[in-house]
């Protein structure tokens, strides 16, 4: 079968090689899937890079989420906490057992993160939905609390973390900021429901959320970029509003200035999705089952920007992280 592997750290399009390799057999709690479509995330150009916080033996294949269908399962593969057994031909949503990832023909999942494709939505939709809107679901709900009339500034909302925000902002009831960087950007974000757009490129982001709120600012901030966008996040926050640091694409880290969250009494909330699939499993497929219901009612919906072959997995992963596309990007094998 072909797999994308990476035998050395360094930049997605020069490290990523498209090779041969062995069909991968199911160990105990394994289950071999046919890959349908994978997403491409930020994560798996970190991976490559070796700057993310899991760093997988070499070679290792990226891709985090994928869509595809059950064809082997291994001893003692139960499945998630109040889901049912994955079985042979099942059409499920997981996340790959690093370091063989879904960038590849056929992988292998860890049973405990098999969960099943939401029936409305296609395979690379449904390949999209997992990790975005679950980190998008928790951030808002769980960490921010966000309530219906409440004003929710998204970062990068065109972006494929950013689009799944808005998209679960407009369904909780907020008003949606969306701040973009480009025209055809401001576009797709207006296009996935943002109520107001700002260009970060030609706007006064502070000027221009304190002017669509009345002075009052946003109550909730969805930062997925980090550096100067949490830098103009904090000048623009709503009294007892809440930003949530979702990560850090722009590459900069910002030092929260406490004594300042001390004065306009905000907080500051950290989300790591990844460490509820250990801590609260079974918050995790609650997650899912009202994604599968949000998406059946036409309220949430990936936005696909690219559906592209496997041939094409190297240049995918470096133009996400070059941050140059639009909602998300899909490998179909």
């Amino acid at each position: 079968m072909k797999a994308w592997r990476v035998h050395k750290n360094g930049e997605p399009r020069e490290v990523m090689r498209l090779e041969d390799i062995p069909d991968p057999e199911p160990g105990a709690g394994e289950v071999l899937v046919r890959v349908r479509a994978a997403a491409v995330n930020f994560p798996d150009a970190l991976l490559c890079r070796g700057e993310y916080q899991v760093k997988p033996p070499f070679p290792f294949t990226p891709g985090v989420e994928l869509c595809g269908e059950v064809l082997a399962v291994g001893e003692g593969a139960e499945g998630t906490p109040g889901g049912d057994a994955p079985a042979a031909g099942d059409r499920v949503i997981a996340q790959p057992a690093l370091p063989m990832g879904g960038f590849a023909e056929r992988t292998l999942v860890s049973a405990a993160s098999v969960r099943k494709a939401p029936e409305a939505l296609d395979d690379a939709e449904a390949a999209a939905l997992h990790i975005g809107y679950q980190t998008g679901w928790f951030g808002l709900h769980r960490r921010a609390r966000l309530q219906p009339g409440e004003t929710l500034l998204v970062h990068a909302a065109a972006g494929g973390v950013g689009s799944a925000a808005v998209q679960l902002g407009k369904a909780a009831g907020a008003r949606v900021i969306g701040v973009v960087g480009g025209r055809s950007k401001a576009e797709t974000a207006r296009e996935l429901g943002c109520d107001v757009v700002v260009d970060r490129r030609e706007d006064d982001i502070v000027a221009a959320v304190k002017d669509a709120t009345d002075g009052r600012g946003a109550d909730v901030v969805y930062d997925p970029v980090g550096g100067d966008a949490y830098a103009k996040s904090v000048k623009c926050i709503a009294f007892e509003g809440r930003i949530l640091v979702v990560g850090f694409a722009s590459g900069a880290v910002p030092t929260p200035g406490l004594n300042h969250a001390l004065i306009k009494n905000y907080s500051v909330l950290g989300l790591h999705w990844g460490l509820y699939n250990t801590k609260d499993p079974a918050a995790v497929q609650a997650c899912h089952e009202e994604l599968t219901a949000l998406a059946a009612d036409g309220s949430v919906k990936p936005h696909i920007s690219e559906r592209l072959p496997l041939e094409e997995g190297a240049s995918a992963v470096q133009r996400v992280f070059d941050g140059i596309t639009t909602g998300r990007v899909v490998i179909q094998p």
